[in-house]
């Protein structure tokens, strides 16, 4: 078997100073690549991206003109990115009418626009980079691209509409992307993470924290972003892995939850 070396190679990774992003940023600095965060918030991105030995670019995904800054500032630092690992994304929870109110058509369009319309800025201003530079191996590759979605895409909860659709358009990208990239050598795909302890759910009390974790059929527990980090590196390293939809999250299959007075 052939893997996919792309050490000394440069990586962007969105939403890289915490949570998901964070850990993977930390896994593809270890496999040696030299890491490039994007973030929104500049004193942790930076303190982060000193720890781990990688740079740090304040953008805002869902601005093409932030992404091409933040592109350009990853490629004078550390040359052609050749891995970009979407990461940066919002949640935010409201149902569709409540209390009689329809859904604040503002919120919807902010998600949309932070998790999709961002994911697809990112991947799709990186690969035009990936298609200008030269193959770095016989089979030709240029580059992976690799996106967050979530296993709310598939089992979308009460009060997930907006969040459940911007992923559902992240998985419903996947295949397509691979295929008009396909000739150019890079490869895309898309991994749906379940229940990951995340700086958000690290929030919640800990009896809370184990109650989510106990939904989990194996392992019943909240997934650790260094779990999320080491399917991140095996994709990028694994040739055959492309166009596919990866779902991470223990075997669970999320309930219609609870109308807990959503607004």
């Amino acid at each position: 078997m052939t893997l996919q070396d792309w050490s000394g190679h440069a990586a962007i990774v969105t939403g890289g100073a915490s949570g998901l992003g964070a850990a993977t940023a930390a896994r593809l600095a270890e496999a040696g690549l030299k890491v490039m965060l994007f973030d929104l918030n500049a004193d942790q991105g930076e303190a982060y991206a000193a720890r781990i030995g990688g740079a740090f670019s304040r953008v805002d995904v869902s601005d093409p003109a932030s992404v091409a800054e933040g592109i350009a500032a990853a490629e004078a630092a550390f040359g052609v990115p050749r891995v970009l690992v979407n990461c940066a994304g919002i949640g935010g929870a409201a149902k569709t009418v409540s209390r009689g109110a329809a859904h604040d058509p503002g919120l919807f369009q902010k998600t949309i626009m932070v998790n999709l319309m961002g994911s697809f800025n990112c991947a799709s201003q990186a690969a035009a980079r990936m298609v200008a530079a030269d193959p770095v191996d016989d089979d030709g590759a240029r580059g992976v691209i690799v996106n967050t979605a979530s296993v709310a895409a598939f089992d979308g909860q009460i009060g997930q509409v907006a969040y459940s659709a911007s992923k559902g358009g992240i998985v419903g990208m996947t295949l397509p992307m691979a295929r008009d990239l396909a000739d150019k050598g890079i490869r895309v795909c898309t991994v749906a993470p379940g229940l990951f302890l995340t700086p958000l759910l690290d929030e919640l009390p800990e009896e809370v924290q184990t109650a989510l974790g106990a939904q989990v059929p194996f392992p019943s527990r909240l997934g650790d972003p260094e779990e999320y980090a080491e399917m991140v590196n095996h994709i990028t390293v694994n040739k055959m892995l492309n166009g596919e939809v990866i779902r991470l999250d223990g075997g669970i299959r999320m309930a219609p939850g609870k109308d807990r007075n959503l607004r």
